[in-house]
């Protein structure tokens, strides 16, 4: 396993939360084998101000060396790069960062996410929840989100037993929560502008990125749009 060793050198802010606005995925089950550094790279040069690295299924071992290699790419960009589920890959990570869902976070018997600190060493660890309803986003607050996810809002292949959550929770959200939030689920080229409409001021996309020829070029495309909102 590749170790990842921080450079003597202080590590560079990350752009704040709130000023996030454009989230994407290396995502094993789109990933095709493109090397994950050519993807990282391809998505920071495209705008991205986040990236998780989604690996569903895989060891920690696996997931901790494909994030160990993306980090140094990330870091020199000054974008986030949140793990999914993997509690151990995260910790690893110069700017520890994790998104659970509902089930993996709140049926696993957190609370808050103060315990995934404590249950670290007490390291400084960011979190992300998904929520799927104004009650979970709610709760997600309550425990200390960093942010959380609102969706799917249309069907997609990512989540495909998911109900949509459609475009009036993202009504709801921009009126009612006060922490950064992404809209998440089947959001494409054609569907951004309603979802910005509605009210949406952070955009999560997987596989209209992921799928396109030139993942950077399309990565840009929406960089440009949501700027203009």
């Amino acid at each position: 396993m590749i170790s990842y060793l921080p450079s003597s050198k202080p590590l560079l802010a990350l752009k704040p939360l709130d000023q996030c606005r454009l989230y994407t995925f290396i995502d094993e089950a789109y990933r095709r084998q493109r090397g994950y550094l050519d993807l990282a790279k391809a998505l920071c040069d495209g705008g991205a101000d986040v990236i998780q690295l989604r690996m569903k299924g895989k060891s920690h071992e696996v997931i901790t060396e494909a994030a160990e290699l993306i980090a140094p790419v990330t870091e020199s960009y000054q974008v986030h790069l949140v793990i999914n589920d993997c509690l151990e890959a995260a910790s690893r990570l110069p700017h520890p960062f994790l998104h659970l869902g509902q089930e993996d976070f709140f049926d696993a018997g957190y609370q808050s996410t103060q315990q995934l600190k404590q249950s670290n060493q007490g390291i400084d660890m960011k979190c992300g929840l998904s929520t799927h309803a104004p009650d979970q986003a709610e709760r997600a607050i309550l425990a200390g989100a960093d942010y959380i996810a609102i969706g799917p809002i249309y069907a997609t292949p990512t989540k495909p037993t998911a109900q949509p959550v459609t475009l009036e929770y993202v009504r709801w959200a921009s009126t009612h929560v006060d922490i950064p939030w992404f809209s998440i689920g089947g959001i494409k080229q054609s569907n951004l502008h309603d979802v910005m409409d509605a009210g949406a001021h952070r955009i999560c996309v997987v596989s209209d990125i992921l799928d396109a020829e030139n993942p950077q070029n399309r990565c840009q495309w929406y960089r440009d749009q949501i700027d203009t909102y």
